[in-house]
């Protein structure tokens, strides 16, 4: 992505704002904070479907975001951002989400949709940081912070 690790940190660690730009987050809340750890109330609407989950974040700072589910629709959740710096002054994101709902019903209606929402949530990210942080260091735009 033509912005920096440190600008596309930021945005994902930026959790509370979610709701402003993530396709279906319809609410979030820093529960608690210790340090580089925080739990995040996250509510995900799509469709006939509502729930809510509380996830584990832990800051790596400007370079790794794991995240692991401790309550709410799901048997497992846990993912996994890393930002890597590039020579030109661009990332490169490496996102891997393993994750099971405890309904079957929602599994399959979610199962169905898996890669389109993964698409919508990674061009929603890539939308804020042109936002944010304007074009981007490979576009020949200064970086700006």
């Amino acid at each position: 992505m033509p912005w920096t690790a440190e600008q596309l940190y930021d945005l994902v660690a930026d959790v509370a704002k979610y709701p402003e730009f993530i396709p279906w987050c319809t609410a979030a809340r820093i529960r608690r904070r210790e340090g580089d750890v925080f739990w995040a109330d996250l509510v995900i609407g799509f469709k006939v479907f509502r729930e809510q989950f509380t996830s584990e974040v832990r800051l790596t700072p400007k370079s790794q975001i794991d995240v692991s589910y401790t309550d709410g629709p799901f048997k497992h959740m846990r993912n996994c951002w890393k930002f890597l710096p590039q020579e030109d002054g661009s990332c490169l994101v490496d996102f891997d989400i393993d994750f099971e709902f405890k309904s079957f019903i929602l599994q399959k209606a979610i199962g169905a949709l898996f890669h389109e929402a993964v698409r919508r949530m990674v061009g929603a990210f890539e939308a804020r940081a042109r936002e944010l942080y304007g074009p981007g260091a490979v576009a020949g735009e200064p970086v700006t912070n």
